[in-house]
Parts: structure tokens; C-alpha cells; sequence
């Protein structure tokens, strides 16, 4: 069709932006600067002397070194088949601390 009513890339096949099932070797990498560069920060504020309950909490979160890689790439997510989806499905994934899971996962 042609004019005012043609089809858009999105009415045509779907979403235009799609999602990878997995991430990639330089995402996952990414992935673990941003861990590494907020235990940095962390330990930073640490060092200061600065005395607060979010700094108590996040000292008790595990460093990206302690981490399994199944903590660094996915997330706990009931309503997945496996409990877990990859974290790089969860919106604002680059901008939250998704360092905690429920025990047992």
C-alpha cells in the first residue's frame, strides 16, 4: 500500500528492536566492568569514612569475583521455566544492583 496508510516496519513484522535469547562475550564483559566499577565505588566510600545504612547494605552484597556466573547473567524470575531469564531482559538492567537473589537460587 502506498500513502498515508502504507505498512510501517513494525505493523510489517513485528518488532523492529529485537531482544538476543543470550548475551554476547563483549556484553558479558561489559557486564562485569559495571560490576567491577561499582565494588570499586563502594570501597571507595568505604575507605572515606562515611558511615550510612546503603553503605552497610551494599558492603554486604558479594564482589563480581565472588559471583557465579549464573548471578553475573541472569536473574531470578518465577514465572520463567527455569526460575531465571537473562539479565539483560530485565528493563534498566545496566542502571540496578541485581546482585541479591532469593536463597536457594
Amino acid at each position: 500500500m502506498f500513502g498515508a496508510f502504507r505498512a510501517s516496519p513494525v505493523s510489517a513484522s513485528g518488532l523492529l528492536w529485537k531482544v538476543p535469547w543470550r548475551l554476547s562475550a563483549p556484553r558479558k564483559a561489559r557486564q562485569r566492568q559495571r560490576l567491577r566499577d561499582v565494588d570499586e565505588v563502594i570501597e571507595t566510600v568505604r575507605q572515606s569514612g562515611v558511615q550510612c545504612e546503603s553503605l552497610t547494605r551494599a558492603l554486604a552484597l558479594p564482589k563480581e569475583y565472588e559471583m557465579p556466573a549464573k548471578d553475573k547473567y541472569t536473574v531470578f524470575n518465577r514465572r520463567s521455566k527455569g526460575y531465571r531469564k537473562g539479565i539483560h531482559k530485565v528493563p534498566k538492567w545496566t542502571r540496578l544492583t541485581l546482585r541479591e537473589n532469593p536463597l536457594g537460587f
